[in-house]
């Protein structure tokens, strides 16, 4: 009979996901937690964050909490929470290296009756497909009889400080109705949203990866409308506002689609769909759309450069914002890059200035070095592509100056109004 009592949990994975988990556990119950980055480790330690999801006096706070880059620490845990990201490739498809690791090092150390809990994003299936026969093959133990496996799906929204891992209700499920209750109940001692059981972990991996299809495509739907009135010269923004006056008009805005969800996990799902022989149309279609978004900002910022006779090959070109999204430091699979691929086909110059971006994760990742800060009468175009506060701070009069006295101001974001800027979605 699994109880509540004695547990020690194991969480795999420090990033935005497994550390604010981490913490709240911590502060009510042991919690080893593991990170193969040792620089991750380190600045744990030394009570601070680089993703800024947690603050360092709830770091404090989290007083049975210890960190590790060593697997063999975690032997003594009885549950195991994996956290880690689950990517794609450069040809769109799931990679699941990071979660077949953490199946392989978790297997290592399971005993009989351990819990192994798994919060990645995944297609219907995964967990009981992929990880549960990597842990039997490790462990030697067979499943629901020596071990058992839980999946609880993460709902993060970085840089969110309204929306916490303790007040968004969280979807629970197990291997079998016991451990379904017990999984049920790891996660009410923490989450003060409550949860919901789902009935298995296939539906419950189901709803995860669903969740962000929807916003998705519903963001690809306003995208393509978007496109749409800029042909017809309308100004998308009003028509979204007057469309909204509707009581169930639901307001999503245009824009690029990255970071590690809504740009992810529609590929998970067509990836499955199309492995039992069905082809999605409407999802696929939807990821067109928004994957072609980087493209059209450049084709609209190159057509208004000539409408202007501003020379666009050796255009120097300020890009304002690199992260997925505002007000946070995660570089993830932001489409912004889009953006700076696009341009350097002209052979322009371009400039990215980002104050929450890490030069060095930038650099790795993506092999862009942002600016310290730009200088005024520089450039040819000027692209707001992140609506960090630092840039509606900063207002539209400074940003103007930052561009020669012939240039262009694109408002991929709608920071400020559409008459006094020359051009935005």
């Amino acid at each position: 009979m699994h109880t509540l009592d004695n547990i020690k949990i194991g969480m795999i994975g420090l990033g935005y996901v497994g550390l604010p988990l981490a913490v709240e556990f911590g502060k009510k119950m042991p919690v080893m937690g593991l990170d193969i980055n040792q620089a991750r480790i380190d600045e744990l330690m030394a009570g601070k964050d680089s993703s800024l999801e947690v603050e360092p006096e709830e770091l404090i706070k989290a007083t049975q909490l210890s960190y590790t880059s060593n697997p063999d620490d975690l032997k003594e845990c009885n549950v195991y929470i994996i956290t880690v990201p689950t990517p794609i490739d450069n040809h769109k498809r799931p990679d699941l290296s990071p979660l077949i690791g953490a199946s392989q090092a978790v297997g290592k150390l399971l005993k009989k009756d351990d819990v192994v809990i798994f919060e990645s994003t995944v297609y219907p299936g995964a967990t009981e497909e992929v990880c549960v026969p990597i842990m039997e093959a490790e462990s030697g133990l067979s499943y629901n009889q020596d071990f058992y496996a839980g999946y609880s799906p993460e709902r993060i929204n970085p840089g969110d400080k309204e929306h916490r891992v303790t007040n968004i209700l969280k979807v629970t499920s197990g291997s079998t109705p016991e451990i379904a209750d017990f999984v049920d109940a790891i996660y009410k001692e923490v989450i003060e949203a409550g949860t919901h059981k789902a009935s298995s972990i296939r539906v419950a991996e189901a709803a995860k990866v669903i969740e962000n299809t929807q916003r998705d495509v519903n963001i690809a739907l306003i995208n393509e409308l978007a496109l749409i009135f800029n042909h017809l010269g309308i100004d998308t923004e009003e028509v979204l506002k007057a469309a909204g006056t509707k009581w169930n008009f639901l307001p999503f805005r245009p824009g690029l689609v990255g970071g590690h969800c809504i740009g992810v996990d529609p590929y998970y799902l067509t990836h499955k769909a199309q492995e039992i022989g069905y082809h999605p149309e409407m999802i696929l279609a939807g990821r067109r759309v928004n994957d072609g978004m980087g493209a059209y900002v450049t084709e609209q910022v190159v057509k208004l450069m000539t409408k202007k006779r501003i020379a666009v090959v050796d255009a120097k070109i300020l890009i304002l914002g690199l992260t997925f999204k505002e007000d946070c430091p995660d570089l993830r699979n932001t489409r912004v890059v889009d953006i700076l691929d696009e341009f350097e086909d002209y052979h322009c110059e371009i400039d990215v200035y980002d104050p929450w971006v890490n030069p060095a994760e930038a650099e790795h990742e993506y092999g862009i070095t942002p600016i310290d800060a730009p200088n005024p009468d520089t450039y040819d175009a000027v692209i707001l592509a992140v609506s960090h506060r630092q840039f509606k701070e900063m207002g539209l009069d400074q940003i103007k100056a930052l561009g020669k006295s012939n240039s262009v101001i694109f408002d991929v974001k709608y920071l400020f109004p559409a008459d006094q800027v020359d051009g935005r979605l």
